[in-house]
């Protein structure tokens, strides 16, 4: 018999179905053994030595393995292939007392029949290599966050934490702010120009020269100056086509989803969190029960940065493109990661079989794990299809002395090619029917105003992007490092569901940039991954990797616990004075964020919470016809979890609440209030109004 361990339950079950009765397929359940929470564990001292325990949850489990072990011949660790699935196995290792070289190692990047019965033929040793990886990341992040917190806890709050990823992915959130407050809108005007053809078509078009100068963004700076060209401009005359150009283009597909572009996707066409994101596509890896196929895995291994595609899919997919459009869409297509070191997995994210479309197997998904295999699947189809090509249109439209040059532009799609499958933002703008030298009537001139903006907070997907093109984290760690700062209050989500610095956040941020730069430094994180990297590779070893950052960080940490200031960031002054005692009240930070408090502390423990209005009266208040009692007003709140709501501020007294943010202004159809549901759209409150219901 012999004694096969995953690391999920569900993993188990697929893989014993496929091994049979000489196999037992145990699943561990995750780590077996792990750092203590009560303490640090690792030991700077003796070359870091790691203390390990078993978490109480796996103790039973670890039990009933070496009870399984004993009657086994041969153990074959079968954990995820990465650097925390080879850790996993090194640990069972370790707790069942077996040598890692007398274990064998199998590795797969899909639950298929096929791929299991292949890795059992071709077993490997333990790499310890990528588990001295796995360990010297699990240190140093370890001595950071176990290090740094208890410095914010004295000097800003307690129960705040710091991170080596982390704090590096505030920073760029509080930098992105900071470069928003300093934005000063410049503004700059377009003019546009409406032609009528003599079969009194319209044509739509931009001004791009004035006297054979290209006109730049900023060209014409007031409105004086875009009046002054209007009149010049409707003086003119003699209006033609001065040159029609037709030029044939391709839109070529992307490529197959790495962890990082199935985040951001999922985020930009879903809304999904990266955590949701991920969550589902585990269970698609783990697979489903098919009709007629049992338990099948759906999607190769989710935690990759590879772009890789096995030439057994590509051949799949040529077939399954053939089928149902036809061998005029097929185009055979390899494409190679940009990343340093593309070492989580040798594949990028592909359906195990591409004949299992979407609409084949929806009956056997839930919704949102549909949705994700459909944009999977789309997306790995799609890197395998020909360009699409587009026949673009340029017209140039000038007067008789050649003074003003107005451009409109117009495209086609000519062949769909990999747009079949998967969309893009490419659609046909047609222009009309024009001949060259086609003389024209100029009908209107519109000058219009603009402003530059500043840029854009950072949403969920173009974090994850920033942090991969900046090489912080692995695939593995977006998801969580973005949840961690979200539920330690260190940002936010607007309307928009961007991400933004709460005071808590930039307090952190600041105290690490002026006394940690290092740890929030891009440049410096990236470095660390790349000697992560090359102890993977087995080019350096680990030890010296952690004490060449150790000691240095150590040593500023001791002069800092003695200089950092508690009140440079703990306290802000306010206008406000305690009713208890008379003393001035500050702004103080909690592990939920700030708070007022009185400077007479701990003689006087006085607080109050501050409570941000949205200027809304509330609606309630103003019907329950309580006599001599002021109108409430819409305040925001949180949940125990940190869930923004918005309630009156006369809470119990009423119990009016909200989840979204009232606007200010009423429904015209019922009378209730309307809400901000996202950047273009507002909404009725009322659930049972028509208009909530388009």
């Amino acid at each position: 018999m012999k004694l096969v361990v995953v690391e999920s339950p569900t993993k188990a079950k697929a893989i014993k179905g496929f091994l049979g009765k000489d196999f037992n397929v145990f699943s561990s359940y995750g780590h077996v053994r792990d750092l203590p929470k009560s303490k640090l564990g690792v030991d700077p001292e003796h070359d870091f030595e790691q203390q390990y325990v078993t978490p109480v949850k796996a103790r039973k489990v670890l039990t009933e393995l070496k009870k399984a072990l004993t009657k086994a011949d041969e153990l074959i660790l079968a954990t995820d292939e990465d650097r925390e699935g080879e850790a996993i196995s090194w640990h069972l290792c370790e707790a069942l007392k077996v040598k890692p070289e007398s274990a064998k190692r199998i590795v797969f990047h899909e639950i298929t029949k096929e791929a299991i019965l292949e890795a059992v033929q071709n077993p490997r040793h333990l790499d310890t290599n990528l588990v001295d990886a796995q360990r010297a990341r699990r240190v140093l992040d370890r001595l950071v966050g176990y290090k740094l917190s208890p410095l914010l806890w004295k000097k800003i709050a307690r129960g705040l934490s710091a991170g080596r990823v982390q704090s590096v992915t505030v920073r760029l959130i509080v930098d992105r702010e900071k470069e928003r407050e300093a934005f000063k809108a410049q503004e700059y005007w377009s003019i546009d120009g409406l032609f009528n053809t003599p079969r009194h078509d319209e044509v739509k078009t931009n001004l791009t020269q004035v006297a054979g100068k290209t006109l730049d963004k900023f060209e014409i700076a007031t409105g004086a100056a875009a009046d002054e060209l209007k009149n010049k401009i409707q003086n003119a005359t003699g209006w033609q086509v001065a040159n029609l150009e037709e030029k044939d283009g391709l839109r070529h597909p992307l490529p197959p989803h790495m962890t990082a572009t199935l985040q951001q996707d999922a985020a930009r066409r879903l809304g999904w969190t990266g955590k949701n994101t991920m969550r589902v596509a585990q269970s698609l890896y783990e697979g489903v029960e098919l009709p007629g196929r049992g338990h099948t895995g759906l999607i190769t291994y989710m935690r990759t940065d590879s772009l890789n595609l096995a030439e057994r899919a590509i051949a799949q997919a040529a077939q399954v493109i053939t089928h149902n459009f036809g061998a005029d869409y097929v185009e055979t297509r390899h494409y190679k990661t940009n990343a340093k070191s593309a070492q989580e997995a040798h594949e990028a994210i592909r359906p195990t079989d591409f004949s299992l479309t979407p609409q084949s197997i929806q009956g056997a998904l839930d919704a949102r794990q549909l949705k994700l295999y459909r944009l999977i699947w789309e997306r790995a189809l799609a890197s395998q299809m020909k360009a699409a090509k587009v026949k673009a249109t340029i017209v140039q439209i000038k007067d008789a002395d050649r003074q003003f040059t107005f451009e409109a532009r117009g495209q086609v799609v000519t062949f769909p090619g990999f747009l079949k499958v998967y969309a893009l933002a490419i659609k046909d703008e047609l222009l009309p029917k024009l001949e060259p030298n086609e003389a024209l009537t100029l009908k209107q001139i519109l000058p219009e105003q603009h402003f530059t903006k500043p840029p854009a907070r950072y949403s969920e997907a173009t974090l994850i992007k920033a942090l991969k093109d900046h090489a912080i984290g692995r695939p593995s760690t977006y998801a969580p490092t973005i949840d961690t700062i979200e539920t330690r209050r260190y940002v936010e989500k607007d309307e928009e569901k961007r991400f933004y610095p709460t005071d808590l956040g930039k307090a952190v941020n600041t105290l690490l940039v002026e006394n940690f730069p290092n740890i929030v430094d891009i440049e410096f994180t990236a470095h660390l991954e790349d000697d992560l990297d090359q102890i993977a590779s087995g080019a350096k070893p680990w030890v010296p990797v952690i004490r060449a950052f150790y000691d240095p960080f150590a040593a500023l940490l001791k002069e800092k616990e003695a200089t950092i200031v508690k009140s440079d960031f703990a306290s802000q002054p306010t206008d406000k004075i305690c009713p208890l005692c008379a003393k001035p009240i500050v702004k103080k930070f909690g592990r939920f964020g700030q708070f007022y408090a009185c400077t007479g502390f701990p003689d006087c423990k006085h607080t109050e919470a501050i409570v941000e209005t949205t200027g809304v009266k509330c609606p309630q208040c103003a019907t329950d016809g309580r006599s001599g009692e002021a109108q409430g007003e819409i305040v925001e709140r949180r949940t125990r979890k940190g869930k923004i709501f918005y309630s009156c501020n006369k809470y119990p007294t009423c119990k009016f609440a909200l989840w979204d943010k009232p606007t200010g202004a009423v429904c015209p159809t019922c009378g209730a209030l309307m809400v901000a549901k996202n950047k273009s759209d507002d909404k009725c409150s009322n659930k049972e109004c028509v208009s909530s219901q388009k």
